[in-house]
């Protein structure tokens, strides 16, 4: 039997190959939408991808299923589960079986089984995996997806938060909680091979290590130590993150199913001097340069998302039905086009190369970046309008006098409340997310705005006072 790992880290995204290495055939498990990774190493191993299974109807990302099925030929394996509204509509244009708790399928002489584990989705399963091959006849590890991570489960509270469906949280933490009692009755050495890991906004506190064991995790996920429904209801859906709003695009492009990308073209590189024509039409332009660079210059109207946070925040912010541009440096262009994909946006209408937009002059734009122990005078006078982008968990432990609470991702849509009524101060525990925070506010007319070196942590290292 052959066993492959591939971790995206943009979106902290994990997928499996699954190879019988007698008949040379390879399964993908929860499969990225760029299945370039997936190809080379079947070459490498001498296997065919034949066949392609999602564990669930993503949320954070484009499945990369149908990418398999419409290039390589793969057939597909949908649960059934879950009732009709949460079936695979593209399914049918494809070879395809439908599965269900109970099924078993065959990859040479590997075996999967499935389990229903429903709780983040309805129609979630996990699969278990048995090396008929290998003599044991024992299975080895379960493909849990989003329904076990490594010290954490998956949140049960997406439906209603990301796709306004009333009430399916609590239904979702209580069918977790018995899908969570058929997981404890697994033998101890079972490999637990999750979806996502750190980073995720699939749970909270996703463990870093990529796999685990049913036995580790009865003893050390603190989620599995609840006897009682009522507590761990309660405790599941407490101090789950903001859903990211482009969740429930995502369950729908998943569902019904994505384009095809195929053989991945580069959006077109345009001029520089038509950059201030398309933001004066209110084009939506990303510039991927680094905060300081941003904030030392940048052309007004354009939103400052970092390469290492295109994957997390950009969904918030686009609107999927309109074209996206992009301020990159070149040989980062074919990342960035990448990771957007990976989130569904397709519609990448071209590209300025960063150099040329510096060497044009049009980075007339900038704001300051101040020591916490610079601003406190002013903030602690009420002198500014300070604004804390970090999420609500964080907000509720401590937060900075006369501060408002817009958590980051809503701020675009409710710039207009703190614009130009003072000098504005953004904040978040880092400044990381706050220097993003910044540009959206200068987009949206803010005349002057500084973003907070080292936020809240270096407020609270300078015994500054704090609220609750």
């Amino acid at each position: 039997m052959l066993l492959k790992y591939f971790y995206d880290k943009e979106l902290a995204h994990a997928s499996y190959m699954v190879g019988c290495q007698r008949t040379n055939e390879a399964l993908i498990i929860d499969p990225a939408r760029h299945i370039q990774s997936y190809l080379e190493t079947a070459e490498q191993e001498g296997m065919r991808i034949v066949a392609a299974a999602d564990t669930h109807i993503h949320a954070d990302y484009v499945s990369g299923a149908r990418e398999l099925a419409e290039r390589v030929g793969a057939k597909l394996y949908v649960s059934d589960e879950g009732g009709e509204e949460w079936q695979y509509e593209y399914a049918s244009q494809y070879e395809h079986q439908k599965i269900v708790a109970g099924d078993k399928f065959m990859l040479g002489n590997v075996q999967l089984a499935v389990l229903h584990t429903p709780g983040h989705t309805p129609e979630s399963v996990s699969y278990v995996l048995t090396d008929l091959g290998g003599g044991a006849n024992r299975p080895m590890g379960i493909f849990t997806g989003d329904f076990v991570f490594v010290g954490s489960l998956g949140r049960p509270d997406l439906l209603e938060e990301a796709v306004g469906e009333v009430g399916a949280a609590q239904a979702g933490a209580r069918a977790m909680f018995n899908s969570v009692k058929r997981f404890k009755q697994l033998p101890d050495y079972l490999q637990v091979w999750p979806a996502h890991g750190a980073g995720s906004s699939c749970g909270k506190g996703l463990g870093a290590v990529p796999s685990s064991t049913v036995g580790y995790e009865k003893l050390f996920n603190p989620m599995l130590g609840y006897e009682r429904e009522e507590a761990f209801v309660a405790a599941l859906l407490d101090g789950q993150p903001e859903a990211p709003k482009y969740y429930a695009q995502m369950k729908q492009v998943n569902r019904k199913g994505p384009k095809v990308l195929g053989e991945v073209a580069m959006p077109e590189q345009l001029s520089a001097e038509n950059l201030p024509d398309l933001l004066a039409k209110n084009a939506f332009v990303i510039d991927t340069n680094n905060h300081n660079h941003f904030a030392a210059g940048h052309v007004p109207g354009t939103i400052n998302i970092t390469m290492g946070n295109l994957a997390t925040w950009t969904g918030w912010f686009v609107n999927y039905a309109k074209p996206v541009y992009l301020i990159v440096a070149a040989n980062e262009l074919a990342r960035a086009v990448r990771i957007l994909h990976e989130i569904g946006v397709d519609e990448i209408a071209g590209y300025f190369v960063a150099d040329e937009v510096v060497a044009a002059g049009l980075n007339t734009e900038s704001y300051r970046i101040m020591p916490a122990a610079e601003l406190a005078d002013p903030i602690l006078q009420g002198e500014v309008t300070l604004i804390d982008v970090r999420a609500q968990t964080e907000w509720d432990e401590g937060h900075l006098p006369h501060a408002e609470h817009i958590m980051l991702g809503y701020l675009r849509e409710r710039a207009d409340e703190v614009v130009n009524v003072k000098p504005i101060v953004v904040q978040c525990r880092s400044g990381n997310r706050s220097a993003l925070a910044a540009s959206i506010l200068q987009a949206a007319g803010a005349k002057q705005v500084i973003n907070m070196a080292g936020g809240y942590r270096d407020w609270r290292q300078a015994g500054l006072p704090v609220e609750k």
